[in-house]
């Protein structure tokens, strides 16, 4: 009897120091810390992908959503920080989670953070409105540089992605804005159907509703590419009709906004590889590309090496455009 038990002991031993230790594994509720009000893109991303996650029990977990918008999203990452350590915090924005501190003092450090995933490219549009005489980008760039200050573009709030693409399109065609800002893209849409502002440089989703009426149209797409052809939209043309603005003369190529996914700092490797784990997932089913060619975003999935390179592109040149406007704060 001796000579079994220390022989099953040898054995249990053996097998416990072949397996590996246990992965990391949520252990109550998550919290899903959206970076904007309710109704924003950001909170559809987040409520999105928690329908996924429960549709497929991906998680074991129930899943909490938090509306955090305050500040442009500052909210959510400051609460983010507060977390530290905890990763059963799991935060949603764009790329405003590493931008927001170079415009405003606020009570958190990009270095608060920890990425864990982008799962779509939010693409950029030049639109007018529907009655515009103007119908390619390149004869409303001219139009503008021929009567510098005197057209408005409208955007979602200052110092945003918006106001930063119309910066870099000024810097690289020479044309000269009015900026106006609006509370959100939708507002942005609505003043431009209503021929209160000459444009905008909205998503496609915040305008498609206009579009669909005919209250405005697109003249180009700043993505490497054209987007993915789907049903007419009006008039006979859809998404995939719409010429990048590369194809159309401009000389900026591409400006794309991240859809991210963030944990506070100082959580364990595997519980950041968990959750990048169940992203991925999230990002191969049909409910996640019914969604992104409903709202005309670029699917793209992205961790690891791939997500910290693409954060440090777009930092480095939306940094720029914020130096150059002088928009930094000390």
């Amino acid at each position: 009897m001796k000579k079994f038990t220390i022989a099953a002991s040898f054995v249990a031993a053996s097998f416990a120091m072949a397996m590996p230790a246990q992965a990391w594994q949520p252990t109550k509720p998550i919290e899903f810390v959206v970076a904007s009000g309710p109704g924003g893109g950001t909170d559809n991303f987040a409520r999105i992908i928690q329908s996924i996650i429960t549709k497929h029990k991906l998680v074991e977990q129930p899943i909490v959503v938090l509306n955090k918008g305050g500040g442009s999203g500052a909210e959510a990452f400051i609460y983010g920080k507060g977390g530290k350590g905890d990763a059963h915090k799991v935060v949603f924005g764009t790329n405003n989670a590493y931008l927001l501190p170079y415009v405003a003092k606020l009570g958190y450090k990009f270095s608060d953070l920890t990425p864990v995933a982008a799962l779509a490219l939010d693409e950029f549009l030049i639109w007018v409105n529907g009655n515009s005489p103007y119908n390619d980008a390149k004869a409303y760039i001219d139009a503008v540089k021929a009567k510098p200050g005197s057209f408005k573009m409208a955007g979602s709030q200052s110092k945003d992605t918006d106001q930063t693409l119309t910066a870099m399109i000024q810097d690289a065609t020479g044309a000269k804005w009015i900026y106006v800002p609006f509370q959100g893209g939708g507002a942005a849409a609505t003043q431009l159907a209503g021929g209160h502002v000459d444009s905008n440089t909205n998503n496609p989703n915040e305008n498609i509703g206009q579009w669909k009426a005919g209250q405005v149209k697109p003249l180009c797409v700043f993505s490497p590419v054209r987007l993915a052809k789907g049903e007419p939209v009006h008039n006979g043309k859809g998404w995939g009709d719409i010429p990048t603005c590369k194809e159309a003369g401009l000389p900026l190529e591409s400006f794309q906004m991240p859809r991210t996914v963030w944990l506070p700092a100082e959580v364990p490797a595997d519980a950041v590889g968990f959750y990048a784990d169940v992203m991925e997932k999230v990002s191969k089913t049909p409910e996640w590309a019914e969604f992104v060619a409903r709202t005309a975003q670029t699917a793209r999935f992205m961790k690891g090496k791939e997500l910290t390179d693409f954060v440090a592109k777009d930092e480095a040149a939306n940094a720029k455009v914020f130096k150059d406007e002088g928009w930094v704060v000390n």
